[in-house]
């Protein structure tokens, strides 16, 4: 069996180098472990950003997974399919709307839901043609798409690919009177995460979200967001928009939605707001196929049986708790909702990079972002007892490198 080193040398000559991965090879996964090719076990405390919620190989939408592979996976939307009303159903009646829409990635799902707005804001609202405005956050991360980086304010995402999109305003995360003041008459939506993760697992004012919907209800803009990673019970609710009893007139969601199997996706809404929509205005040939169908619906199935909502909320105020107590000389802040925390550190004291190298050594998969934070973020279905693996682990290298 080849070592770790030889595959990663081999696969730097074939990939695009558009990632840089810590240097482990992975190949097999169960629950919330991981094996390498040299036998070596980890802890996934990442989970490939909210995309393993459920687990490595959870045995109910693998069983799922298999059925449906055997019978169809692949059909065209030229048809109708059997799963299709199954999951649809589901999804609507677990996030609190009306109809929804199938795509593939996170970010196929944030275009759509930019599109949807977007006719939305010219159809019904009358909005002259091709002056709707849609107001963003500073700090936001949606995907890596032309649309979506032509707003973002990270440059290292643009560098390099304009000209961008026009049609965005970008205003500070958490600021209600600067959203106040961006409104004008050609302003069509309002798109926020709850709680940015990609930033760090960047958490607003208490209160500001649902501030964001009385002013949109008001100003008569739409309030789309993404849940993409904090949705489907990551927080302790199954939307972190529940947490302040905001209903969104889109929620975009993905990655737990394919039960760690498969890239799905939706834009869930309204009626009003999704039935601008007629045939030919949007599609994908892959979007809403019946394997995915069939693993969406088992995997929501499973966030509900297993009560993954709670486990997440309990184990969170415990891993927080925990971290609080953690004495560290690189730790500046912690911060997070349910089992999604991140850690802030001292980059005068040591890199984030070289603490996740460090926890890797200690059999634990953890992943840095804009170079000064920490993710940790297990999978859902993690125990007590594992978790305290983990922390054990983490507390032991975050005291001392050696």
């Amino acid at each position: 069996m080849p070592t770790n080193a030889e595959l990663i040398a081999r696969e730097d000559y074939v990939n695009a180098r558009n990632y840089n991965p810590i240097p482990v090879v992975i190949s097999r996964g169960e629950g919330v472990w991981l094996w390498d090719v040299e036998g070596k076990r980890y802890l996934d405390m990442l989970s490939a950003y909210s995309s393993i919620s459920h687990g490595y190989v959870h045995p109910r939408i693998l069983k799922a997974l298999t059925q449906q592979a055997a019978l169809v996976s692949v059909c065209s939307r030229a048809v109708h399919q059997d799963k299709m009303a199954d999951f649809l159903e589901t999804l609507c009646r677990v996030v609190g709307q009306d109809k929804a829409l199938m795509m593939n990635s996170g970010a196929e799902a944030v275009e759509t839901a930019i599109k949807v707005v977007r006719r939305y804001g010219y159809q019904v609202k009358g909005i002259p043609s091709n002056q709707a405005e849609i107001i963003v956050m500073s700090g936001n991360f949606h995907g890596r798409t032309m649309g979506i980086i032509s707003f973002s304010s990270d440059e290292s995402y643009k560098k390099d690919f304009g000209p961008f999109l026009p049609g965005f305003k970008i205003i500070p995360f958490g600021d209600i009177d600067a959203l106040k003041a961006a409104i004008t008459p050609n302003t069509c939506a309002v798109l926020t995460e709850p709680i940015q993760g990609e930033a760090g697992i960047i958490m607003p004012p208490d209160g500001w979200l649902k501030a964001v919907e009385t002013v949109c209800r008001a100003q008569n803009v739409l309030l789309v967001v993404d849940e993409i990673q904090s949705g489907l019970c990551r927080t302790g609710r199954m939307l972190a928009c529940d947490h302040e009893e905001v209903k969104p007139d889109i929620v975009i969601l993905g990655k737990a939605l394919g039960g760690g199997f498969l890239p799905v996706s939706a834009i869930a809404g309204k009626c009003a707001v999704i039935d601008v929509l007629d045939p030919g205005s949007h599609g994908s040939t892959f979007g809403g196929n019946p394997l995915a169908t069939a693993v969406g619906k088992e995997a929501l199935d499973v966030l509900i049986d297993e009560h993954l909502a709670k486990r997440s909320a309990e184990l969170g105020a415990y891993l927080l708790e925990r971290l609080h107590a953690m004495q560290s000389p690189y730790v500046t802040a912690i911060r997070g909702r349910g089992l999604w925390v991140g850690v802030d550190i001292d980059p005068n004291q040591i890199t984030a990079h070289d603490l996740c190298t460090a926890l890797m050594h200690k059999g634990v998969i953890a992943r840095q972002t804009h170079k000064v934070t920490i993710r940790l973020a297990p999978p859902l279905v993690i125990t007590k007892d594992e978790l305290d693996w983990a922390l054990k682990r983490i507390e032991k290298v975050f005291s001392t490198t050696t």
